[in-house]
């Protein structure tokens, strides 16, 4: 039996090849372009999907590490940073700041820093790597608003810091006053020292 004829782009006449026979050239070459312009047309699509799946330099740039000058800090000083759009405070604390962590203990929340507001080696007495080396995140635990510091003692204070935006008290090593709005300790992030004068906050990694 004859197979139909079908008319074709050209205005004459197209025979389908019967089963088994070998595909004319022509159409090789129309379902190879065919192929080809799906498989751009999915890449180009796909292009955008894919990059959102890497970070921007400047998203990497905002979780990065950040390296700070201790050096200058003068004793019973804070110095500020930020680290993730979050303030950073440094503060070289005294020996006359240092002994009122004791005193004040009775009066505390979490004295002893068992709540996971610091990395291990920050939750000792001091709540610190060298003891007269606080790095705090600035930020009260309750609803997120910045503490002010009041580094100073005056009566009735022993030098801390002061949420005005609820009240919350916290000591020199931003341990939180028992009945406060805020529930926990301020948090600790992650630092190492780089030398005797540099800091490196967000990373406390030890390297290889």
């Amino acid at each position: 039996m004859t197979a139909p004829v079908v008319g074709n782009t050209s205005g004459g006449s197209f025979t389908p090849p019967a089963p088994g026979a070998e595909m004319p050239q022509r159409r090789k070459l129309l379902l190879a372009a065919t192929s080809a312009v799906g498989a751009a047309g999915a890449a180009a699509a796909g292009a955008p999907f894919l990059a959102s799946w890497f970070p921007s330099e400047r998203a990497k740039a905002a979780g990065a590490p950040v390296d700070v000058d201790v050096g200058a800090i003068e004793p019973g000083m804070l110095l500020r940073a930020e680290w993730r759009g979050q303030p950073v405070w440094v503060v070289r604390r005294t020996p006359e700041m240092l002994a009122t962590l004791d005193a004040v203990k009775p009066k505390l929340a979490d004295p002893d820093s068992k709540l996971p507001q610091q990395p291990e080696y920050a939750a000792n007495a001091t709540r610190s790597i060298k003891p007269e080396m606080l790095v705090l995140l600035g930020i009260c635990t309750h609803l997120g608003c910045s503490p002010t510091d009041r580094l100073a003692p005056a009566e009735g204070w022993a030098g801390g810091f002061y949420c005005p935006c609820h009240g919350s008290v916290f000591d020199l090593a931003g341990r939180v006053f028992a009945g406060m709005p805020a529930p926990t300790n301020l948090v600790v992030p992650p630092y190492k020292y780089l030398n005797d004068t540099r800091l490196r906050i967000g990373d406390d990694s030890k390297g290889a």
